[in-house]
């Protein structure tokens, strides 16, 4: 099921949200479909991996520890298989093991098994569970407040980030007026320049001064 192989990376995190579900149950099915009912000697599990990595990185998918350590072993079953049984069916051999490690982690025994090992540990959460259930339902009535105040702080960020930047360009206009004045200008020509300069250093203080205020 490609498209739901897609949509677990997706809510796994493991690629970007935004990533089209329908590009990428494409680019998987491209990539794993030519090696499936194959025998051994057919496949290059080599290929199959670079091929692999070049889906993940044209969708900045971060590789997880444990898929890497599977595209090893396989890499390892390959060389060992096409030396024992060139025509090994991977596929078909693999299963029957897989659907009874499936049938055992589902069973009901298994449910069951769990429940027990966990009773202990929620028989002892039972007694605090309404007040946990209230302050549950209070954070939710008191989430709208909390959203606002979040939304009024960065916008009074991002104001203050503007008027900073407006401020630092104030000052290097200042910088760069007095410094050209003294070099360039003379006579009255020089006085005005410097009150340019100075009108630019004020304005960029007084920019700081309402980023401060913020």
């Amino acid at each position: 099921d490609y498209r739901r192989v897609a949509q677990l990376h997706v809510e796994s995190g493991w690629v970007n949200p935004n990533t089209s579900v329908n590009e990428f149950e494409a680019a998987i099915r491209t990539v794993c479909e030519p090696i499936f009912g194959r025998p051994l000697a057919q496949i290059s599990f080599g290929k199959f991996l670079m091929h692999l990595f070049q889906v993940a990185q044209r969708f900045d998918m971060e590789v997880q520890p444990q898929l890497v350590l599977l595209q090893k072993t396989l890499l390892y079953v390959e060389g060992l298989g096409r030396q024992l049984y060139p025509e090994l069916d991977l596929w078909k051999t693999a299963k029957p093991f897989l659907e009874n490690w499936l049938a055992d982690r589902m069973s009901p025994k298994r449910v069951l098994q769990t429940i027990r090992q966990e009773w202990p540990y929620w028989r002892e959460q039972l007694p605090s569970l309404p007040e946990n259930i209230w302050h549950a339902l209070t954070a939710i009535n008191t989430l709208p407040e909390q959203l606002a105040h979040t939304q009024k702080a960065l916008e009074k960020w991002r104001m203050g980030a503007q008027l900073r930047s407006r401020a630092w360009w104030h000052g290097a206009l200042a910088f760069a007026t007095g410094t050209l004045s003294l070099a360039v200008l003379s006579g009255p020509w020089l006085w005005l320049g410097g009150a340019v300069s100075l009108v630019f250093m004020i304005k960029a203080g007084w920019l700081l001064s309402s980023a401060g205020r913020l």
